[in-house]
């Protein structure tokens, strides 16, 4: 049906129920007539769900159910005359039809108001029944809303989505759903209704109910949270003076005070009567004075009875907190008339023990061994042990000491499982063989696809991470030992800084891609060096030339120490080299763009381990052989001074967000720092047996590791998190082993790949072992 049908029918229903006249219903003459009518009244009623007038609605469901109780009618008035021919009965049926008076069914449109459309349809029929619904009963009965209440209950609705009916009342008869209008029906309402703004939905029933005015005022005042009282109803009960502020004249009770006030109690002066007869014949006697009572009970004995189970006896408290004398030990094997020869005193052992004082004296006998117990004289110092026992017992003082049953695996932390924290390296993989003595260092790309090593064979070697396969290998100058390298972290620049006896040289390795390696050499090429060059820094920038760069060499930085550190800034322009000997040279920090160095410290606090650059701020840490101090390079400052509690600091780690430090010792201790926290360790972990060599984290997953010379690679999980009032969460979940031992040094250098959970390590069996 078109929208502009439904406007014209809405439009004429709204002049029915608006128009003074009386509503009838008739039966319909014919069975195209009633057809028609029934057609245009399904119409009307689903039309007048969404209309303005709720009432068009009504009107149309009761007329359709009108009709429907005046046909069950006629067929039970046919079924009453069957001894007559059945031409007959469709004869009076007709007649009944027609001469059927017109039925007023409301008076106004306020009757028309108070009719819910809800149609009940019985349990064992398809439709509804007239023998069974009475509307008229409903339209007279001011109850109507309790009888036709739903009974369903607190359930979701949603159940009935599917069902014609939406529940069932009290007689547990069903109730048929309301038609219900589309959009269109809806929007129509919403442009024409008035009350279309305090109309509701509900579910229970599947009406449409209108609010009254009290009922909006009291969701307004819930709404403001205010009190939810209406207008015209006071909120607050108006009080009542009982009593006044005035001082009155008269008091509110003249009454004078009763005879019985003052005349003596007659029942008193009985009950007075009582008690003097039972005194003079004994039967109750005066209570004594507290002194006469404190003089017989002095002269009285006390006795109490020992095995009295009266919990409320004072002497039974005290027995029951006694403490039980401790035994005397039993003697041994010295203290027999005939003991082991091993327990005789030889004669020096004899001197000896009778030139000590008797309190330093282990025993006070010398044994003896008799042949028969028949021989054993009497004892002579029985008389001062049983007198010593009993100063013992009478001067020792002696307390209980409550035992408290602890289980052991209540005070273990507890910590999630190892499976719950993957991903971490499990296995070995691969192996890296090629150098032929001890692997001194190893360093990882920032891609990941290469890595870099150096050892005591005075090469260095450029392996590919997924093959193994070893791609260059270049000769250090003078053929000293590759002691520390480490790749430049800057991934538009492809340079290795390499450590050999006093020379720090960057190494253009040649692999990757041609135009990284062109730009690098173009950039070393257009530095040119600062002349202003501080005269106190020992370091001289040389240009490599011929065979050096040939062999892929490019810069040559002497020191007047041997180096046994360099270390990158994680912005890859700044790099810094330590010198143990150096004295207040120790740490030199060099800058790669303007080929200088500088010395950021005048006096020597000490021999230095190593040094790192802060991953975020400009911060370095210095670490000596016991302390580690924190130095701001802006400010040119101490910062913080670590306690290390070790004896000797091997390596020094960096967490990526910079606010933890990791420190391994030669003592085997590896120590987490918490700067935030404190100056002192947060937790030092005891897992290696041997000297701990390096130490380092991982950039993207909370890991760590630590590398010892008994060959074993401990893998922890580090969880650092972002709420300053949670502390880290330090779980070791595992122990890698391959490596085998050399001299008694296992594995010298650890690093963990820079985007997956792997780990290399470099042993000094002459292998590098990729653990995945």
């Amino acid at each position: 049906m078109s929208s502009k049908r439904k406007r014209a029918d809405v439009n004429k229903n709204e002049e029915i129920l608006t128009s003074g006249v009386d509503l009838f219903v008739d039966a319909p003459a014919d069975e195209e007539d009633a057809s028609e009518n029934s057609d245009v009244d399904d119409q009307d009623a689903k039309v007048g769900e969404g209309s303005d007038d709720s009432d068009s609605s009504q009107y149309s469901e009761l007329e359709e159910e009108e009709e429907d109780m005046s046909d069950e009618s006629c067929n039970e008035d046919g079924d009453e005359s069957d001894d007559e021919d059945s031409s007959d009965e469709e004869d009076n049926d007709d007649d009944d039809l027609v001469d059927t008076k017109p039925t007023m069914l409301f008076d106004n449109d306020d009757d028309l108001a108070d009719i819910k459309p809800i149609k009940l349809l019985d349990n064992d029929e398809s439709k509804p029944s007239a023998s069974k619904v009475n509307f008229d009963e409903y339209a007279e009965d001011s109850s109507d809303e309790e009888d036709i209440r739903n009974t369903v209950g607190n359930i979701p609705m949603e159940w009935y989505k599917n069902f014609k009916h939406i529940g069932y009342d009290v007689e547990g008869r069903r109730l048929i759903k309301p038609q219900q209008g589309d959009n269109l029906d809806d929007f129509l309402n919403k442009v024409d209704d008035p009350n279309y703004w305090r109309t509701v939905y509900n579910k229970l029933t599947g009406q449409n109910i209108v609010l009254s005015k009290e009922d909006v005022e009291l969701i307004q005042n819930l709404q403001r949270k205010k009190h939810p009282t209406l207008a015209n109803e006071e909120q607050y009960e108006s009080w009542v003076d009982w009593f006044s502020s005035e001082v009155m004249i008269h008091p509110l009770s003249n009454q004078p005070e009763h005879k019985r006030s003052f005349i003596p109690s007659k029942w008193e002066k009985l009950k007075v009567g009582q008690m003097v007869h039972a005194l003079k014949m004994g039967w109750m006697k005066p209570s004594k004075p507290d002194d006469e009572k404190d003089e017989e009970e002095d002269d009285e004995p006390n006795f109490y009875m020992i095995w009295n189970d009266d919990d409320d006896s004072e002497m039974n408290k005290r027995y029951r907190q006694h403490i039980p004398a401790p035994k005397t030990s039993l003697p041994g094997h010295a203290e027999s008339y005939n003991p082991p020869p091993e327990y005789l005193l030889t004669k020096e052992e004899e001197e000896r023990w009778k030139d000590k004082d008797p309190e330093d004296r282990r025993v006070n006998f010398i044994p003896k061994k008799f042949p028969n117990l028949r021989t054993v004289p009497g004892y002579s110092t029985f008389i001062q042990e049983r007198f010593e026992r009993c100063l013992d017992l009478y001067l020792c003082p002696r307390q209980r000491k409550m035992r408290m049953n602890v289980d052991p695996e209540d005070l273990i932390p507890k910590l999630p499982k190892p499976k719950d924290l993957q991903p971490f390296p499990t296995t070995q993989s691969l192996i890296y063989k090629g150098h032929t003595g001890m692997v001194r260092c190893v360093t990882v790309d920032p891609s990941g696809q290469w890595i870099a090593s150096g050892g005591d064979d005075g090469t260095v070697r450029v392996w590919e991470v997924s093959t193994a396969r070893c791609l260059k290998t270049t000769l250090v100058h003078g053929g000293g030992k590759v002691k520390c390298i480490a790749w430049n972290p800057n991934p538009a620049v492809c340079l290795v800084a390499v450590v050999s006896d006093r020379s720090v040289m960057l190494l253009n390795p040649g692999v990757g891609d041609k135009l990284q390696l062109s730009n690098t050499d173009t950039m070393l090429e257009q530095t040119q060096p600062v002349d202003n060059q501080d005269a106190k820094v020992p370091v001289a920038w040389n240009v490599c030339e011929g065979k050096e760069f040939e062999a892929g060499f490019r810069l040559n930085l002497s020191h007047g120490h041997d180096v046994s550190q360099v270390t990158w800034h994680s912005k890859g322009d700044y790099f810094a080299t330590v010198m143990p000997q150096g004295q207040s040279r120790s740490v030199l920090i060099h800058q790669l763009s303007r080929k200088r160095s500088q010395n950021p410290f005048s006096k020597s606090k000490g021999i230095v381990q190593c040094v790192r650059f802060h991953p975020l701020r400009p911060f370095l840490f210095v670490a000596t052989q016991r302390f580690v101090r924190v130095y701001n390079l802006l400010k040119q400052e101490l910062s913080k001074k670590l306690m290390t509690n070790c004896k000797w600091v091997s390596s020094l780690a960096v967490h990526p967000e910079g606010d933890n430090l990791l420190i391994g010792s030669y003592d085997s201790r590896l120590s987490w720092f918490d700067l935030d926290l404190s100056t002192k360790p947060y937790q030092t972990l005891k897992h290696h047996k041997k000297a701990i060599r390096q130490v380092c984290y991982h950039r993207r997953y909370p890991l760590f590791a630590s590398v010892s010379d008994d060959c074993s690679i401990i893998v922890c999980h580090g969880m650092v998190y972002n709420d300053m009032l949670q502390n880290p969460l330090i779980v070791p979940v595992k122990v890698l082993r391959g490596h085998t031992p050399e001299k008694d040094v296992g594995i010298l250098d650890c690093v963990f790949h820079p985007t997956q959970p792997w780990i290399f390590s470099a042993g000094a069996d002459s292998t590098i072992r990729l653990f995945t």
